[in-house]
């Protein structure tokens, strides 16, 4: 669709398709004869980039390491900077194009009295995917284009089964996309196993309440699969990867007033030097919070929340929004109690 909407623009277009990695190898060649298919029907050319190592590297592994440290990562940030608005953006422009567009529902300006390219909301709130974006550069919002972004997920469907697109009537997907059944730990028992190994879940008063199979089985906030009789419902409050413990309590010991976050990528400003009070968004479908951003140093602020808020998780990422304006963002490292 994004093409489609570019060539009636009057864009020259030409498409590519990233093959990155796949359970299955029938997955990828799925992948691949779909685009070509959409391609051929557009009557654009249509080239193949391998970036299986590299996702590999830089994604997997970066997904494994992770999960072993006691953090619940974002797979699709680390693969929108790193491999989609890095690699195949450079390769894009290597192939001799000025633009690189994406069907990602955002919407991109350039800020004339900042002189910053802005990143926004897309029209339609319910389908936005700024959040996983907030990642990106100057240098990479400079050249990239987002044509869904001024339209709503019907009108994107309606118009892409006019042009007789195969996506128009595909069911969209909500898993990570090198696991397919959405069954993580199996995944991770595969790739590290010698982090699964068992230890104690413990309450705050560091009292043993029973024995886990692996710290990877859990992420903050989880109730499901503790296997500890209690008078009363416990949820994982923390991830003690240096312990190899995980700790429970009630469902109101998770209210969180405060986290720090590094990693700090800034799109509509250049830095920030005061406390910025700000809409923050603690993962992707949280609602957005009132908050205060409180610069440490140039890569680290503490999040201080006006109202606490549930499951703060770190490695997930907290982004900051003004309206429909991404600020920016940062990757949660710790917590405040």
């Amino acid at each position: 669709m994004a093409a489609a909407l570019l060539l009636e623009a009057g864009y020259d277009v030409f498409g590519l398709t990233m093959v990155n990695y796949a359970l299955k190898k029938d997955i990828d060649e799925n992948h691949v004869l779909a685009a070509k298919k959409a391609a051929d029907l557009l009557n654009i050319k249509h080239l193949v980039v391998d970036l299986r190592s590299e996702f590999k590297d830089r994604v997997i592994q970066y997904f494994c390491r992770e999960y072993s440290q006691g953090l619940t990562p974002n797979p699709c940030i680390q693969c929108n900077r790193k491999i989609k608005f890095g690699l195949l953006m450079d390769k894009a422009r290597e192939y001799g194009a000025d633009f690189f567009a994406t069907g990602h529902y955002v919407r991109c300006d350039f800020d004339n009295q900042k002189k910053r390219f802005i990143l926004k909301k897309a029209k339609n709130k319910a389908k936005d995917q700024s959040y996983f974006l907030y990642c990106l550069t100057q240098e990479q919002l400079k050249y990239a284009h987002f044509p869904l972004g001024e339209m709503k997920k019907d009108e994107v469907r309606r118009k892409a089964d006019d042009l007789g697109l195969p996506a128009a009537k595909r069911p969209e997907s909500q898993e990570i996309c090198f696991i397919p059944d959405n069954d993580y730990v199996n995944f991770l028992k595969k790739k590290i196993p010698e982090s699964f190994r068992q230890g104690p879940i413990l309450d705050r008063n560091k009292r043993q309440l029973g024995k886990h199979k692996g710290i990877l089985h859990f992420t903050i906030g989880q109730r499901r699969g503790l296997g500890i009789a209690s008078p009363y419902p416990l949820y994982v409050l923390e991830i003690d990867a240096y312990n190899n413990a995980v700790i429970v309590g009630k469902d109101e010991e998770l209210q969180e007033r405060s986290l720090t976050a590094s990693q700090l990528n800034l799109i509509a400003l250049s830095e920030i030097n005061l406390p910025l009070t700000v809409k923050a968004r603690i993962r992707y479908k949280h609602r957005e919070a009132d908050a205060v951003v409180v610069p440490l140093n140039k890569n680290r602020v503490r999040v201080e929340f006006l109202v606490p808020q549930r499951a703060v998780t770190p490695g997930q990422s907290v982004v900051f929004y003004d309206g429909d304006v991404v600020i920016g963002g940062a990757v949660i490292d710790g917590l405040n109690h």
